[in-house]
């Protein structure tokens, strides 16, 4: 690839990207249809730069160059300006006719041999694909928000993406100092489907009245050793994003009770609070305003981590057993991506996958939901004695 790239889209994640790009010594192309989002990215970079110089980590030399490599693409210039890029990175709206247009208007702008990537949470690849002339050329590359700092990127090929293409794009953002994984071209991909019962079984036990959400939070922290407890992670990623991504992955997996989405973070959503970005959702951000206080019984929070994990090792191994990922791009997702203190299926193995197997069948009993239905990967390797992590 040439040194060109294109990123569509001027919000934080576009934004980050482009950042990424530039640093890494590219000229950049950014545009977007809000001109005054596009033209706020030069003082945010620049405030970004000042604070890396500070700590030593940056350059001014190094920040000057990388601000005179990017240029801003107006709305009105369009995307002809892309013409020269030879990888273009979208990063707007979760709306697939809006990707889909957007992906039909920069094949035409750009040449033959230019890559055309979706930055998409979770929307289908070849969906998106599928209205190109050349849909071998798309494919996913999902970072994290900050994308900056966060090392993960997803890799994505779609149905008729070329593997020359998804050789390309890795290489290339591996040379960005990220860590790639590959997932299939499925619902949430790894990441964003692994990690649904992180919100999803916290939610539940918040409306069995099993323990409120402060105690919750607490304990996936303080016992299970998790950097944000799943109510404060819902709060700051936003419940217009995290709800969404979850009713997204429950309908394309044709309304799995697994992936059921929580009518309680639904009201939140209808009523506009999405959690830090408005000042209140699970708990109120306002000024003067504390949080309130967890029961710290050791007891409860036992029963809340092992509920809570038995169901996140449970979704890793399927993700494995239906061929989303390889076992070492589970583990990578999960610890690089979502920040887990430990790769999902090692954790099962240290455990025991017995008591895994065990507490899947008593909440099924329970409940009577196939939502905890075990893996046939899992029963087969505690009826084996098999690790999950080396088990092929």
């Amino acid at each position: 690839m040439s040194d060109v790239i294109g990123v569509v889209g001027a919000g934080a994640m576009g934004a980050g990207i482009a950042q990424i790009a530039a640093v890494r010594g590219h000229e950049v192309l950014l545009t977007d249809a809000n001109v005054e989002i596009l033209e706020k990215v030069p003082e945010s970079l620049q405030r970004i730069y000042e604070r890396e110089i500070s700590k030593g980590r940056m350059t001014a030399e190094d920040a000057k160059a990388a601000s005179e490599r990017l240029r801003l693409v107006s709305p009105k210039e369009g995307l002809s300006a892309f013409s020269a890029a030879s990888l273009v990175i979208e990063a707007i709206v979760e709306r697939l006719d809006i990707k889909q247009a957007t992906f039909v208007a920069l094949e035409a702008a750009v040449s033959d041999l230019a890559v055309l990537a979706t930055n998409t949470s979770s929307l289908s690849i070849a969906s998106i694909a599928a209205e190109c002339r050349v849909p071998e050329r798309v494919l996913g590359v999902h970072f994290f928000n900050p994308a900056p700092v966060m090392p993960l990127v997803e890799i994505v090929p779609g149905i008729r993406t070329d593997s020359q293409v998804v050789t390309k794009a890795r290489t290339l953002i591996d040379a960005w100092g990220k860590t790639t994984v590959v997932a299939s071209d499925t619902p949430g991909f790894i990441v964003n489907r692994i990690a649904r019962p992180f919100y999803s079984e916290p939610l539940r036990m918040l409306e069995e009245g099993i323990a409120d959400i402060a105690t919750l939070d607490w304990a996936m922290k303080e016992i299970g050793g998790f950097r944000m407890g799943p109510f404060e992670l819902m709060d700051f990623i936003g419940h217009d994003v995290n709800y969404v991504v979850t009713e997204s992955v429950w309908t394309a997996m044709y309304f799995d009770p697994r992936y059921t989405p929580s009518l309680t973070q639904k009201r939140l959503l209808e009523a506009g609070l999405l959690g830090r970005k408005s000042g209140r959702g699970f708990y109120n951000y306002a000024e003067g305003v504390g949080k309130p206080a967890p029961v710290k019984d050791p007891s409860v929070g036992e029963r809340i981590v092992t509920r809570v994990l038995a169901m996140l090792i449970n979704e890793a191994v399927d993700a494995v057993a239906r061929g989303v990922a390889t076992r070492r791009d589970v583990e990578l997702a999960m610890t690089k991506g979502v920040n887990y203190p430990r790769g999902l299926l090692e954790w099962g193995d240290a455990i025991g996958l017995a008591a895994v197997l065990a507490e899947l069948e008593r909440l099924r009993e329970e409940s009577g939901e196939t939502r905890y239905r075990p893996s046939p990967l899992l029963r087969r390797c505690v009826a084996e004695g098999r690790s999950l992590l080396n088990e092929e």
